[in-house]
């Protein structure tokens, strides 16, 4: 308790409050800006912190990491481009309500899940992080090839009727995670002598592609045709200049209580364990959402599932830090920089942080709860302005704008010209996705889980000397194999009964 009140002490300063403020600000503007996030933003303002006060410069980046979140699902939800990896999902339900006419809900929807998620991982970061650091402790290689196989499951899960076409997705995507050098012999892989693939594939500038330029796409196709032009007209006089958020009312609030508290436990779990990251909650918590209510044809624009990942990526967001503060372990990239935040500023983190300095200590966890409140307000006004500024361009201007973000972010992500070409391939896949109705979630996860179960499966096999028995001997390995086994095999059998009842 004691710590709590130090924490509050720095907090409730007028420098570190303002600092939070504009950090929150910060996090909503780059958020919204594709190409963009959390990570380059705070790898830029990292080294301007240094002259700060410590607690100045850790509350602009708490308030930045808070947000960027939430910042990211508005152009996801008014133009089908994420605005963060993180907000991926929601462009799924969040732009076809927003095609309906209802954007203002939409928004409301993925404001009102956020604040919920980011509220519930603060409140485990200040009161549950050191029993959940000691559970992170336990997942070693195993475990992490057996997670990855976890979130490869709800690919069939989510498949529905279009199996076939989501394997064939997922396949080019494990393809596209083995570009780059091979763990096991350091060779070269699918590099075609281009230095810049030696890491394998830039996630951000591959997102932008699959999205953004997949929008420029299909708003130029759509600008071709009269028809399409006329009524696009029609809608921003009748609708789209009249859009306000609105938050969900009290029974719709009590309908949406149990997917944010399902996928909030999610995004923790997930947020706690070191690597697994938002991408692997959001697909978890969609997934998990769209199983609770089989009667909702989700991808129309259906609020859970704007709600679910809306709520999971931001319960990530401060259960990342658990193991960071209490052991030194960043949760993903993010949280790492906070590692350096915090070095630059003398603090060290595990143990010595909470006895030696716990006036910062609880000074990060507090921060996490205010910046979520505050970001609620702040949040609706910033998304009102920019709603309504963004749906009265036309669409040969929008799709303009959208070009230079795209390429900007792409370029940004490491000055490398490369992943602007990245970027362009990647569209017209999207684009031909989209054509052929193949879904684009399996490709993206694929290819960001295939090089986390090729290091696993070699770490593994080195520790186990090539015997496949250490996935089922460990406990968490197990359960994880049981969970990946059930997944797989609950859509199969319905698919059976069904079958059988109808023949």
């Amino acid at each position: 308790m004691s710590g709590i009140l130090l924490g509050l002490g720095q907090l409730f300063q007028p420098i570190a409050l303002i600092a939070l403020l504009a950090g929150v600000v910060i996090g909503l503007i780059v958020g919204s800006l594709p190409g963009l996030n959390d990570s380059i933003t705070m790898a830029v303002l990292i080294p301007i912190t240094f002259g700060m006060e410590p607690q100045v410069a850790i509350c602009l980046l708490v308030g930045i990491y808070c947000a960027s979140a939430c910042g990211g699902s508005v152009p996801s939800i008014l133009l089908k481009i994420p605005g963060t990896a993180s907000a991926t999902v929601t462009a799924y339900d969040g732009y076809p309500m927003s095609q309906q006419g209802r954007s203002g809900e939409a928004l409301g929807y993925a404001i009102s899940s956020s604040t919920f998620g980011g509220l519930t991982s603060a409140i485990v970061l200040l009161f549950l992080s050191p029993f959940l650091a000691r559970q992170a402790l336990k997942f070693g290689p195993p475990e992490y090839f057996m997670l990855a196989v976890l979130g490869m499951s709800t690919v069939i899960g989510m498949a529905g009727k279009n199996i076939v076409k989501n394997i064939l997705a997922m396949a080019v995507g494990l393809i596209f995670s083995c570009v780059g050098m091979s763990p096991q012999t350091g060779l070269a892989r699918f590099t075609f002598g281009q230095v810049s693939l030696m890491d394998g594939i830039s996630l951000i500038p591959m997102l932008i592609g699959l999205f953004g330029i997949t929008s420029i796409l299909e708003m130029i196709e759509s600008i071709r045709s009269k028809t399409a032009g006329v009524d696009f007209k029609e809608e921003v006089k009748k609708e789209y200049q009249k859009v306000k958020v609105t938050l969900p009312n009290k029974e719709m609030a009590k309908r949406l209580l149990p997917t944010w508290a399902q996928s909030s436990l999610i995004g923790n779990v997930i947020g706690i364990i070191p690597g697994a990251g938002m991408i692997m909650a959001i697909f978890m918590a969609y997934d998990q959402a769209s199983r609770r209510h089989p009667e909702l044809e989700f991808g129309t624009g259906v609020p859970e599932g704007i709600a679910a990942p809306e709520a999971a990526n931001n319960a990530v967001v401060a259960s990342s830090m658990v193991p960071l503060l209490s052991l030194g372990v960043p949760g993903n990239s993010t949280s790492s920089l906070f590692l350096g935040a915090l070095t630059i500023q003398g603090l060290r983190t595990g143990p010595s942080l909470f006895r030696d300095t716990p006036d910062m200590a609880y000074m990060i966890i507090l921060g996490f709860i205010v910046a979520n409140i505050i970001m609620l307000p702040l949040c609706m006004f910033y998304c009102n302005f920019l709603a309504t500024a963004v749906l009265r361009l036309k669409r040969e201007i929008l799709s303009g704008i959208v070009l230079v973000l795209c390429v900007t972010g792409a370029f940004a992500v490491s000055n490398n010209i490369f992943n602007i070409y990245i970027m362009i391939f990647f569209g017209f896949i999207g684009y031909t996705f989209n054509k052929y109705k193949i879904p684009q979630s399996p490709l993206i996860l694929a290819s960001i889980l295939g090089s986390m179960m090729e290091n696993n499966w070699t770490q593994s096999m080195v520790f186990a000397d090539g015997s496949l028995s250490v996935f089922v001997t460990r406990p968490l390995s197990c359960a994880l194999l049981i969970l990946s086994i059930i997944f797989i095999g609950m859509p199969l059998v319905k698919r059976f009964k069904a079958a059988k009842k109808t023949a």
